[in-house]
């Protein structure tokens, strides 16, 4: 079986195997001596292939896989480990002395080998670690009713959440903007990921961001192999009006469902969009109408692909300027505005500013600001700080880009608290964990925010535990992170500090960076022994060697241990350490 060795410092595929800590676990579990094992399903691209790798290293275990060209062959998959002209029952004897049985695309096993594999964990003898891929090509019965059927423990495996994903590029040095473009176009599918990333490493569009010397991805979506086969999928079948209509989405999304003469115009359309089309496109799941009546395509990456592929001629008739999508892009300013202003910062799509930053084209600085301060609230500080420089880049000065540009900065920087304005002027005693500033404070708060002063000048752990979760309800996960940190130091009780611990670490961890004083060193808890031993020598400046020689470990040991403790601190590298190893008293800038 291949295993791969992980580097903290660099990017390399294979990747190093990040988050699904829960899941990797279960797996562990499943596979030990009396359990019959697990299977793991999910969408091609989750990563299953790789979790149980992870999860099975340093096992003896056997590994089969099925294959496509294979499947109508008798036993293919177990070709290598049976002889020939076998029986069901022999087979079943013959694996009987296998301790520890890998099944890797379970859904592509011939018949023979799945019924094989269903009576291997119906006998009990040999423990099995399944993977099957969902959503695609019809699974086997025999292997299908390994979980129906409750033979096996099964875990449905999730695509890679954005934060996990952000993890898992954080040594490749690209931009926040960045980052969030490929996630969602890939919508946690790794395999695609893959394959994006290596276009635009070979392919050469990835560009530097000034000050900052991160890279951008500026510019249309690579036609890798892929991404045309996504493509051809999408396609595949349509009439003439559904090509012709998701084309034109893909070029001008969102559209409302009734177009005026002038919108259509505008746009380049002969004719108004075919509601009967669009209604079989939203029975196959391909386009989502949204309760304003605007209409979209459901996947993120079919917009792109289509644009992408477009021959230039058609993409000139069909692709809209920035000046025609000036009214979309001012409606979804007001939008992001209103809910700012209701402290409901939950995600929504806003697919006008990130098309417009994504081609590289001018983002109105107003434009900017707004969606600077809606990440912020979102505790997504990198990409706060990104779009306020995409609006600086659009107008250099302007005042509050500008703002935002501190502000965001400041909080995963050097760690001070920017007190903000509006609804915010008075919570910035609250978050740096003042009792006696969020007494005062509770009269001039509104909602969730005076319910986290109250909760704080009352000195009260569950009641700051409910207010973080009634934080993180609306979106503002830093404050979140932030409430249950201060329960952390206030509960009697010390299991409920050490869930408080937990839930401000996950969800600390989500917040790109982030550095406050209420989150200061709360991180290494989450840390084992002899990792927070390497990391407290390594925020000291030692290197690797002279860890490994004055804890008598080996250097890749050391190596490993900083690889995993950067992974559960959220960091990419040694510059974090001293910070995360610190508990500052600061106080607002």
């Amino acid at each position: 079986m291949t295993t791969y060795e992980r580097d903290a410092r660099t990017l390399e595929l294979p990747w190093p195997f990040t988050g699904r800590e829960d899941e990797l676990e279960l797996v562990r579990r499943s596979s030990v001596t009396g359990r019959q094992g697990v299977v793991v399903t999910g969408p091609a691209g989750t990563g299953k292939t790789r979790l149980i790798t992870e999860a099975v290293q340093g096992t003896d275990c056997v590994r089969v896989t099925g294959t496509p060209e294979t499947s109508a062959l008798p036993f293919a998959a177990f070709a290598h480990l049976l002889s020939d002209r076998v029986s069901l029952p022999g087979a079943v004897r013959h694996l009987s002395g296998v301790r520890l049985l890998v099944v890797d695309d379970a859904h592509l096993l011939d018949e023979a080998s799945a019924a094989l594999v269903h009576q291997l964990a119906v006998h009990g003898r040999t423990r099995l670690v399944v993977a099957a891929a969902t959503g695609t090509a019809p699974v086997p019965g025999a292997v299908s009713r390994l979980w129906t059927g409750e033979l096996l423990t099964h875990l449905a495996l999730e695509p890679l959440p954005y934060d996990e994903t952000a993890a898992l590029l954080a040594g490749a040095g690209l931009e926040p903007l960045t980052v969030r473009r490929l996630h969602r176009v890939c919508r946690g599918d790794l395999r695609l990921l893959r394959d994006l990333l290596g276009a635009l490493r070979e392919s050469g569009p990835l560009t530097r961001v000034p000050d900052t010397g991160e890279w951008a991805w500026r510019g249309p979506l690579p036609l890798t192999a892929t991404v045309r086969d996504r493509i051809a999928a999408l396609l595949d079948g349509r009439g003439p009006g559904e090509r012709d209509t998701l084309e034109r989405l893909a070029f001008a999304e969102p559209l409302p469902l009734r177009l005026g003469p002038g919108l259509d115009d505008a746009l380049g359309l002969d004719d108004a969009l075919d509601l009967a089309v669009l209604e079989r496109l939203e029975t196959d799941g391909l386009i989502h109408a949204d309760d304003r009546g605007a209409v979209r395509l459901a996947h993120p990456l079919h917009g792109p692909a289509l644009r992408a592929s477009a021959g230039r001629l058609r993409a000139r008739r069909l692709a809209s300027t920035p000046e025609q999508c000036e009214p979309a892009l001012k409606d979804e300013q007001e939008q992001l505005a209103e809910r700012i202003e209701r402290l409901d910062v939950r995600e929504v799509p806003a697919p006008v500013g990130e098309w417009l930053a994504a081609g590289d084209l001018p983002v109105p600085a107003g434009y900017a600001a707004v969606r600077a301060r809606y990440s912020w609230l979102r505790g997504e500080l990198r990409e706060a700080a990104a779009w306020a420089r995409e609006g600086l880049r659009a107008a250099p000065g302007d005042a509050s880009c500008g703002t935002e540009l501190a502000r965001a900065a400041a909080e995963w920087g050097d760690g001070a608290v920017v007190r903000g304005d509006g609804g915010l002027a008075h919570y910035g005693p609250v978050r740096l964990g003042e009792p006696e500033g969020a007494a005062r404070a509770v009269e001039r708060l509104d909602g969730v925010l005076a319910q986290h002063a109250e909760a704080l000048a009352r000195g009260a752990g569950p009641a700051l535990d409910r207010a973080a979760e009634a934080l993180a309800g609306r979106g503002l996960l830093l404050f979140a992170a932030e409430a249950h940190a201060q329960a952390v130091r206030v509960h009697r009780d010390p299991r409920a500090a050490r869930m408080s611990r937990t839930r401000a670490v996950a969800l600390a961890r989500r917040c790109q960076g982030a550095r406050t004083p209420a989150l200061s060193g709360l991180v290494l808890g989450e840390l084992t022994a002899r990792q927070r031993q390497i990391v407290t020598l390594a925020a000291a400046g030692l290197s690797n060697r002279q860890i490994a020689e004055q804890l008598t470990l080996s250097v890749r040991t050391v190596g490993n241990h900083l690889y995993g403790a950067y992974t559960r601190l959220g960091a990419s590298d040694r510059a974090a350490l001293p910070w995360l190893t610190e508990q500052p008293d600061r106080r607002s800038a």
